[in-house]
């Protein structure tokens, strides 16, 4: 997937010389918490984001006392070094720029011009989209030898329940590297019968394997 696919294009911007009331007034209509600053001609100058107003703003209690502050252009306040990406990089990359980084927002450019943003909640909503968590459905854990056809072998027991694979993602056992775990939602409300399978199959199944469970 890659971040033309999520990215939000319907983008509020404003510009250098707006001023912090204005951000402010923006971010409550729009109910965003990050503005892109851009010059006339759509280039990318500067960000501005809620954490940005609250360092720069007096609380509320004491707002009336400083109106001058609510004047001030936002080229004052702006983040001008800015991470930004590109509609055809990877969401995964992009991701762990936001983990990296420890950011909130990534401005999206073509052509040295916005043409997008990816927020947290952007990433959030493709992760459940990914995992198929939305859809009704039971998640088993496999673990399985870090060997090729495994992931085709356990697909091969499923396709004989004639389940339906939602999501597969695949990580590495933390205890022996010679093991890796596969996370599997499958179209299955009662997953009863294919747990059985995959046990006499050789496999070892995590999850579900709660006490008490006859399986």
């Amino acid at each position: 997937m890659i971040v033309e696919e999520i990215m939000k294009t319907d983008v509020a911007t404003l510009h250098p010389t707006d001023t912090i009331a204005d951000a402010m007034a923006l971010m409550e209509v729009r109910k965003i918490r990050h503005i892109p600053i851009v010059d006339h001609e759509k280039h990318l100058v500067g960000l501005v984001t809620v954490a940005k107003i609250r360092e720069a703003t007096p609380s509320i209690f004491h707002a009336n006392e400083h109106p001058e502050i609510l004047k001030k252009t936002l080229d004052t306040i702006m983040e001008r070094d800015v991470i930004t990406g590109h509609p055809l990089d990877f969401v995964e990359e992009t991701a762990a720029l936001f983990y990296e980084h420890k950011i909130s927002c990534i401005p999206i450019l073509h052509d040295r011009k916005l043409a997008g943003i990816v927020t947290e909640t952007d990433l959030l909503r493709t992760m459940i989209e990914l995992t198929g968590v939305h859809q009704p459905g039971s998640q088993i854990e496999v673990r399985v030898p870090n060997i090729s056809g495994a992931l085709s072998d356990v697909a091969g027991i499923i396709r004989k329940r004639n389940a339906n694979i939602l999501s597969v993602l695949v990580y590495p056992d933390k205890q022996d590297g010679a093991f890796k775990v596969l996370v599997l939602r499958v179209q299955l409300m009662n997953p009863t019968g294919l747990i059985q399978d995959l046990k006499q199959a050789g496999h070892q199944v995590l999850w579900p394997n709660l006490p008490g469970m006859n399986i």
